[in-house]
């Protein structure tokens, strides 16, 4: 088996950057639609949009996983507290988890809709419903909507106050315990000094 590298290669670096912008710019989106009325003119064409970005945040994590799963990353530093350590393994499984499971219980939450709008794919394509929920009738869907809904507000609010946990622990290895953490996954700057 090969040794660990010393820093994430580019396709880890890149998948890890535009999943991040993305994720972070969709959860802005969502946050921004939540608060306007139905009657605006611009929701429908911003939720498209939001649907679109999901999508492909899904797309991309599925591939990132699958990337991480036959590949091998740098450790943790040494010297970091078992606990600290197992917490930041966590973190990082935890946020795997969220960039699937937000985009995908969004898509279920879109297939249950009882409106059954597509999703018209940055305006190229429409990006077809999952076909669990062919034939149920509106109020059959209502409650299945809704419980998907509910689950992809609480996935979001977890990425929403994880987001900030995982910028601040790469700060704080970064400035305050000046090892590579940061470095490694940031393109041009050096490791190992």
């Amino acid at each position: 088996m090969p040794a660990r590298p010393l820093r994430y290669n580019t396709v880890a670096m890149s998948f890890h950057w535009i999943i991040a912008a993305l994720l972070i710019a969709n959860i802005a989106l969502g946050l921004y639609m939540g608060g306007l009325p139905r009657s605006d003119p611009s929701k429908f064409m911003i939720i498209q949009t939001h649907k679109s970005i999901g999508l492909t945040v899904l797309v991309l994590s599925l591939l990132r996983l699958g990337w991480r799963l036959v590949n091998r990353v740098p450790h943790l530093p040494l010297g970091m507290h078992p606990i600290v350590a197992g917490f930041a393994r966590f973190t990082h499984v935890f946020f795997y988890v969220l960039i699937i499971a937000i985009p995908l219980s969004g898509w279920l939450m879109v297939s249950a809709s009882p409106l059954g709008n597509g999703t018209n794919f940055f305006g190229l394509f429409i990006w077809p419903n999952l076909g669990f929920y062919a034939g149920q009738t509106r109020e059959q869907l209502h409650s299945v909507h809704e419980m998907y809904e509910t689950v992809h507000v609480y996935l979001a609010w977890s990425a929403i106050v994880l987001i900030p946990i995982h910028v601040a622990a790469a700060l704080y290895h970064h400035f305050l315990r000046g090892d590579d953490v940061l470095r490694r996954m940031v393109p041009g700057m050096s490791v190992g000094d």
